[in-house]
């Protein structure tokens, strides 16, 4: 990579400069432009989630923000894996495979130790590809929530969540010696069209201020499409937008004279969907192109670059769009890599040399250090997969107080009755009964299914794999309602159906209507030609770490394995070995979708329809010894795992920067404008 070589010459850092004299007052501005304790300050911050990097590497990251000139880091912060089930929060400290991801106090002390400031984005919604936009699924088992407004039953919820929450972090405020400068009230709430209610906004500031908050706050919206509407009083109104700065900062002039232009997400590349036939991609010069403008004496504009670093939606933490135009729902892929200025696995890019470049001279007399070294990576050996379960011996080994009998459908995984009352928020649902078949009976799913079912009969696989954009509408797809299958070789008789539904990730953007997000079987029941199936048996597959490596009743491969089934093996490094970033790569895997996990943690999602073919394995996840891969397969396995120390995110897709222009095109109307639709699928909508 290349580097801009700037000398300390007794520099002061960027803390030193600022707090020299002591902390007097916070972030401000006046005449367009902010203040730090009473000096000329220009926010210049990258986007970098906690929550999507091993914590083993939030220092490496952070070390990479500040070299590339930059004096501010962003975040946003998960309600929903903060308290992922009702009552119980999790700041680091609890015991599941994400709570060394979540200990936040620890991430924003140590970027004041790297001398960086700090923007929180507490939510309560943050969008953000994440699933459900942050907010914990179990909101949905109120059959009256409205979420992101301020009916009663959301608001209380709200307010304990940042009852725990931001008192952890207001002693970590500049005034208070800390690093946090800003922060932001909700997010992106101007597109949340279809009622926006003011009095929510305003009691989510005055809750923030009840709780301790004192820094500047601030909003987050598309001034040229969204104007003002998710504004609030008190807060600064700020943009996001990719193309076209001029217009958004002359629109952003319109609304908040003499205010300053502050860019909260300047998206510097995309994300993809599952079924996607390319990885999205954001041109280098393009970026460069509108940073010049951000950064001229015209605009004096601030920026936070959405996304600095991506990482990794590990997990089922994936979040997913609902677009009103075909195929109506597409799921996120687990790699956040987005293009971004850093990969996913840390690694600089062509980005990251512009930014420096660029900012270095915009900066006060502070000492910038020189990018630190990227990590290694390494393609190990394969790890060959020896012993499977199958889905029978799966149910069996589900405690028995989760195997739910008698149920009628439809039935949501959210309103199970478990997890104290928090329902299912993650992973998988089986439905399963016996029935009595007739000659070429036809099976029916009355809706929806949601997202993607499995059928089996009597223990056999029936269902195709996901390789093709047509089959979305077909039976076991999310494209229609109402399809059905026809059995064509089961005999007369009395039969075991099996449904199993995957969870692909709920939706994190959209008006009201967006946010009903129930998944398993939520909308009808199941009809065996045309009569209503009256009872099931129906058992939640959560895949927490504890589970899998719990798991009985392996038996071993011998051939060819058909999903659903759970395959394990391993992989020994020797104390010779660096333990080094991986990436397992699933392209061999054609005719597949499931899950990964590495020693207990899992990893995320593959699947053959593509665009991402890898999974990115932090190097501490691995030890030196054995390490453990266990994989579920929905249809066809392989008995190997490959390794690669580079990234397959697809083929690229370079966009046209010609027409990006139009999309930042000013709108009087007040319905949904082909503009705004090609807007759904962009970054922190």
């Amino acid at each position: 990579m290349e580097t801009v070589t700037v000398a300390a010459q007794d520099l002061p850092s960027n803390y030193q400069y600022y707090t020299e004299e002591g902390v007097k007052s916070g972030l401000e501005w006046t005449n367009g432009a902010f203040l730090l304790n009473k000096k000329g300050f220009r926010i210049f911050s990258g986007a970098v989630h906690y929550f999507r990097v091993h914590p083993d590497y939030w220092r490496d990251r952070l070390k990479k923000v500040r070299a590339a000139g930059l004096t501010t880091v962003e975040t946003y912060v998960p309600w929903n894996l903060h308290e992922k089930t009702k009552d119980s929060f999790d700041f680091g400290d609890g015991q599941s495979e994400m709570s060394p991801f979540l200990d936040i106090v620890r991430f924003v002390k140590m970027a004041k130790e790297e001398d960086l400031f700090v923007i929180v984005r507490p939510g309560p919604y943050i969008c953000s590809e994440w699933d459900y936009g942050g907010l914990p699924s179990w909101l949905q088992r109120d059959p009256s929530m409205r979420v992101r407004t301020s009916y009663p039953g959301y608001l209380e919820r709200v307010d304990k969540f940042f009852g725990m929450l931001l008192p952890l972090l207001t002693d970590l405020q500049f005034t208070k010696n800390g690093s946090i400068i800003a922060w932001q009230v909700e997010n992106e709430y101007g597109h949340y069209q279809e009622d926006v209610d003011r009095a929510y906004m305003e009691h989510l500031r005055d809750k923030m201020i009840e709780l301790g908050v004192t820094e500047t706050l601030f909003t987050s919206d598309t001034p040229t499409m969204r104007g003002d509407i998710g504004s609030v009083e008190g807060a600064i109104q700020s943009a996001n937008f990719q193309y076209g700065a001029a217009k958004e900062f002359a629109r952003l002039q319109e609304l908040q004279p003499g205010g300053p232009n502050l860019v909260m997400e300047f998206w510097t590349g995309w994300f993809d969907h599952w079924g996607e036939p390319w990885h999205n991609t954001h041109n280098p010069e393009d970026m460069a192109s509108e940073l010049s403008v951000i950064l001229s004496d015209e605009w004096y504009g601030n920026v936070n670059f959405y996304m600095f670093h991506g990482g990794t939606s590990f997990g089922f933490l994936n979040g997913a769009n609902v677009p009103p135009i075909s195929p109506q729902y597409m799921a996120d892929v687990s790699s956040y890599d987005y293009d971004a200025v850093l990969t996913e696995a840390g690694d600089y890019t062509r980005k990251y040399t512009i930014i420096r470049e660029m900012i270095l001279p915009n900066l006060p007399p502070i000492y910038t250090p020189e990018p630190p070294e990227q990590k290694s990576k390494v393609a190990y050996r394969g790890a060959v997969l020896t012993e499977y379960v199958n889905l029978d011996n799966l149910v069996r080994n589900v405690p028995g107080e989760l195997q739910f009998a008698g149920m009628k459908l439809p039935l949501a995984m959210e309103d199970l009755p478990m997890n104290n009352d928090s329902g299912q928020s993650f992973g998988y649902i089986l439905y399963r009964t016996t029935a009595e078949f007739g000659s070429g009976s036809n099976l029916t799913i009355v809706g929806h299914v949601r997202d993607l079912a499995v059928l089996r009969i009597d223990g056999k696989l029936l269902s195709k794999p996901w390789t093709s954009d047509w089959q979305i509408g077909s039976f076991g797809f999310w494209g229609a309602a109402n399809r059905s299958f026809t059995f064509e070789d089961v005999e007369y008789g009395f039969h075991v159906i099996d449904i199993l539904v995957e969870n692909m990730g709920r939706n994190n953007f959209g008006v009201l209507s967006d946010f009903n997000q129930k998944k398993g079987l939520p909308e009808g029941p199941v009809l065996l030609d045309d009569n209503e199936i009256p009872e099931w048996e129906v058992i939640p597959f959560e895949f927490n770490s504890e589970w899998v490596e719990s798991l009985t009743q392996y038996q071993p491969i011998t051939g060819n394995v058909d999903g659903p089934a759970v395959l394990r093996g391993s992989m020994i490094l020797s104390l010779s070995e660096e333990v080094a970033d991986t990436f397992i790569d699933m392209s061999s895997w054609t005719e597949s979708r499931g899950i990964v996990f590495v020693n207990g943690f899992n990893l995320g999602r593959y699947s053959s329809i593509g665009p991402c073919k890898t999974l990115y394995v932090p190097a501490p996840l691995l030890k030196q010894g054995e390490n453990k891969f266990h994989v579920f397969e929905l249809y066809h396995a392989l008995n190997d795992l490959a390794f690669s120390d580079i990234p397959n995110l697809g083929p690229v897709k370079e966009p046209e920067s010609t027409t990006q222009e139009s999309m930042t095109t000013e709108t009087e109307s007040t319905e949904t404008t082909e503009t705004e639709i090609e807007l759904l699928d962009y970054p922190g909508f």
